[in-house]
């Protein structure tokens, strides 16, 4: 087992100093300027967002709802409820293999939204339990996660701390710090929220350059810094410098936007869904960000903005998104769509080129004589799975004091007490996206992850 205390006393203060991982420069960064989109005539609701959750419906095709209206809740927790971003009719409820329901289609109203009414409180009148029920009552406790697991966070236990990262350092990824300040009063409500769920301990993960002042916090709530290439911006990796997970713990983590939407319920009285997201990549013809609403229909935010057609769309970013289509839309959690070139062409003459234009982590290519240059990739992999080897890859991108290759084999082992051992609460899949970038033997990486943290889960 890794020694936890050398982690820690590496780094001096509140700034931490990440030296292992890799910032991958890509063409196509979001310039910083905003279109409002209109709703599209359908948004949808997506249950297979919310891992575990086995949706019981409130409504039928046909029922008329407002915006913040509990539309299903969930069997095992039936406190847990999910709400409709925009009022309007049911019109269909989607149900895929084994009838589990995929997606909630709602008609949106023609002539504005309509809102369920919540109080505005005085939240320093407000208890833990009031702000609880308001937040399940509304449909925004989904926002509140927690790890171990990267679920959705029990409102019945008290985290160690609730985490915020108040930047993302992956490819093309928004720029927080530009999304947040055309809120910055619902941020500082949202953030009061969060200090009252957790008594205070909310821990802020800030890059250098980032004001504290932007993120106020009470005598136990902390700011850390953390400079290096990504994954510093993961909130996996800054609860892993921070306040490393044991066995047992919790900690609740929650994204700025969504925080934007917890402080809108509260300052508001209402739940008001939409976001701003990032439409990015080398194959988007003017890439910028768009105010959406959750639930948007991808067509109505890509149509008409790419170079190509033949393209691959991607909910997220590169390295941890989904792949999509203009017929889906928008998830839960999305605050980016990436649209990069597919790459199902052959290249000719392949490895015997110098690569100028290629990216390497490991020199193969000359590119690596110019570290400052974006490049233009597609989606090809450039080989196929292979045997599993210990090439010492992963240590190098992955911040983290445990062992990545070790683990990996014990989750494919299913050796519950090993992979205890080796740290597996404190991981998400996220974390271990660039490892499967840079991984030789292209191990679906992140695929491993998931399904030791579902492994581990249900045998408990």
């Amino acid at each position: 087992m890794p020694d936890r205390k050398r982690i820690v006393t590496r780094y001096m203060g509140k700034h931490f100093t990440i030296r292992k991982g890799y910032d991958i420069k890509l063409r196509g960064i979001a310039e910083k300027t905003i279109a409002d989109l209109p709703v599209s005539d359908v948004v949808a609701v997506k249950p297979p967002d919310f891992d575990t959750v086995t949706p019981k419906m409130l409504v039928e095709p046909g029922d008329e709802v407002l915006a913040g209206q509990a539309i299903f809740f969930d069997k095992n927790r039936p406190d847990l409820k999910f709400a409709s971003p925009v009022s309007g009719e049911i019109a269909d409820i989607v149900r895929g293999e084994k009838r589990r329901i995929m997606e909630v289609r709602i008609l949106p109203d023609k002539k504005g939204t309509r809102y369920v009414a919540f109080p505005k409180t005085d939240l320093s009148a407000l208890s833990r339990e009031d702000a609880i029920e308001r937040l399940l009552e509304s449909g925004c406790w989904g926002y509140i996660r927690q790890r171990p697991y990267s679920l959705i966070a029990d409102p019945k236990d008290l985290p160690k701390a609730i985490f915020v990262s108040c930047f993302d350092s992956a490819p093309l990824a928004p720029d927080l710090d530009f999304i947040k300040d055309f809120e910055i009063d619902n941020l500082h409500t949202g953030i009061q929220v969060l200090q009252i769920l957790a008594n205070g301990k909310v821990s802020f993960g800030l890059r250098p350059g980032q004001s504290e002042g932007d993120f106020p916090g009470t005598p136990v709530a902390s700011h850390h810094f953390f400079q290096g290439p990504h994954p510093a911006g993961n909130v996996g990796i800054q609860i892993h410098h921070v306040s490393p997970l044991q066995k047992g713990e919790t900690v609740w983590y929650v994204h700025l936007q969504d925080l934007l939407i917890i402080g809108r319920l509260f300052r508001e009285g209402r739940y008001r869904a939409d976001r701003i997201v990032a439409l990015a990549g080398s194959c988007v013809d003017k890439p910028q960000y768009y105010r959406v609403m959750t639930g948007q229909h991808i067509g109505d935010i890509t149509g008409g903005r790419l170079l190509s057609e033949h393209c691959r769309l991607i909910q997220g970013n590169v390295l941890t998104g989904k792949t999509t289509s203009a017929g889906d839309f928008l998830s839960f959690y999305e605050n980016q769509i990436t649209v990069i070139p597919e790459g199902d062409q052959p290249e000719f003459l392949g490895w015997l080129l110098p690569g100028l234009q290629k990216l390497s982590l490991s020199r193969t290519y000359f590119s690596w004589l110019f570290p400052k240059r974006s490049y233009e990739l597609d989606t090809n992999m450039h080989g196929e799975e292979r045997a599993f080897v210990m090439t010492g890859q992963y240590d190098k991108v992955l911040p983290m004091n445990i062992y990545p290759v070790f683990l990996l084999k014990a989750i494919l082992a299913r050796d519950i007490e090993r992979m205890e051992a080796l740290g597996i609460y404190e991981v998400s899949e996220e974390d271990f996206a660039l490892c499967e970038f840079v991984c030789t033997s292209k191990i679906d990486v992140q695929q491993i992850i998931s399904e030791g943290l579902k492994y581990i889960r249900e045998e408990g």
